[in-house]
């Protein structure tokens, strides 16, 4: 009695499929390594921002994804942070875009502008409302292949909801390329 794999179908399908995949990825490679520009780059770090009305300051964490859909004029980034004061815990979510320049081989400078939306837990009461960023963003690689750097962003924030918080922030950490 001969025994046939009952995902003999599924399993050919699964192969073909890694292939793809697989070949997918040679050609990403082989054009990144002739334009050496990664799909995309991972930040991750920390975040201060200061309040100008409450005059108060949260920390915490920020993650962000970054990628160039046109090379040398816009980048978008979307990120998330979370800031943690007092009573209170904010959840900022923000697309900017931003143009690059490049100071020399391992300096880059990202002004841009963006929308934030801004969901804060405050003393059980929770409130959203959107806003405004600009960033200054300034990435350093310390090698000439980019393996791996590091940023630093100021930010100015305006809210539009109630009270119209405007606040000043600093955010910096790693920065990861993707292949």
């Amino acid at each position: 009695m001969s025994t046939r794999c009952w995902l003999c179908r599924a399993c050919a399908r699964g192969i073909i499929l890694i292939a793809l995949i697989a070949a997918r990825l040679l050609a990403a490679g082989a054009a990144l390594a002739e334009d050496k520009e990664p799909f995309a780059i991972i930040e991750l770090g920390a975040a201060a921002e200061w309040s100008f009305n409450s005059g108060g300051a949260s920390f915490g964490p920020v993650a962000a994804v970054e990628f160039t859909p046109i090379k040398n004029w816009l980048e978008i980034e979307a990120g998330v942070t979370t800031l943690f004061s007092r009573g209170q815990t904010e959840w900022d979510t923000d697309v900017i875009f931003k143009k690059p320049f490049e100071l020399s081989p391992t300096v880059e400078f990202e002004p841009g502008i963006g929308p934030v939306w801004m969901h804060t837990i405050s003393g059980g009461r929770t409130t959203d409302s959107i806003g405004a960023e600009v960033v200054f963003d300034f990435m350093f690689w310390p090698t000439p292949d980019r393996k791996l750097g590091w940023f630093l962003e100021p930010s100015y924030g305006y809210s539009f909801g109630g009270g119209h918080d405007r606040s000043l922030g600093m955010s910096g950490g790693l920065l990861i390329p993707i292949p």
